[in-house]
């Protein structure tokens, strides 16, 4: 057993809580930017596609991440591509994000009165300008809580790569916890980062909401 202070226990966990985030931060800002394609797709007028784009997230909302994970990492070397844990995470939580975010997404489009669809084809807009100037911005008023909300479990899903051997906030608890054999004060400390990284999204999204007068 090795002997380690709380503040080394803590400041090895930040080290570790910095790619956590970043991880996060790619996950959601890629996903994020798939996610608004395949919205366009999805709320289309050519059925086919917006079934491809429906099965798409069904694939990936019906599976667990974990399961996602193990697939990239463990089977694309069956097929000759050598892929990093940094890579397979980033590739799957990418993934992940884009199929939930695409969802929420077009609930709030939809919730958008078939009027104004309606009043913006009468200025004879086409169908992307209509998105553009008319329909998302609405829509995005509505999208704030239910995006933020869907960040902080994006944050929470980034524990997950730890099966794979990315070196993240979990991964690094559990190497402390093995060298330690303090697990109540590891694992405290960590939850108490995911806290430090979740809470204040959950406050940004209040503040977003009240600002862009979402209730209204």
């Amino acid at each position: 057993m090795i002997e380690f202070s709380t503040w080394d226990m803590l400041h090895g966990l930040l080290l570790a809580a910095r790619w956590t985030l970043a991880l996060s931060a790619i996950a959601f800002v890629c996903g994020g930017v798939v996610a608004l394609a395949l919205l366009v797709v999805r709320v289309g007028r050519v059925s086919w596609a917006a079934r491809a784009v429906a099965l798409y997230i069904e694939v990936f909302q019906g599976t667990p991440l974990l399961m996602q994970l193990f697939l990239v990492f463990f089977g694309l070397p069956l097929l000759g591509l050598e892929v990093s844990p940094w890579v397979a995470a980033s590739v799957c939580l990418t993934l992940y994000t884009s199929a939930y975010l695409t969802e929420i997404w077009r609930g709030c489009v939809d919730a958008i009165p078939h009027g104004q669809w309606e009043a913006s084809s009468s200025l004879a807009m086409r169908f992307g300008e209509q998105l553009r100037h008319v329909i998302l911005p609405q829509a995005l008023r509505i999208a704030i809580a239910p995006t933020v909300g869907f960040s902080v479990q994006v944050v929470k899903s980034t524990a997950l790569a730890s099966i794979i051997g990315f070196d993240e906030l979990t991964k690094t608890g559990t190497m402390l916890t093995n060298a330690t054999f303090q697990p109540f004060t590891v694992y405290g400390l960590v939850a108490l980062l995911y806290f430090a990284a979740c809470y204040p999204l959950s406050l940004w999204a209040r503040h977003l909401e009240r600002k862009l007068h979402v209730a209204h």
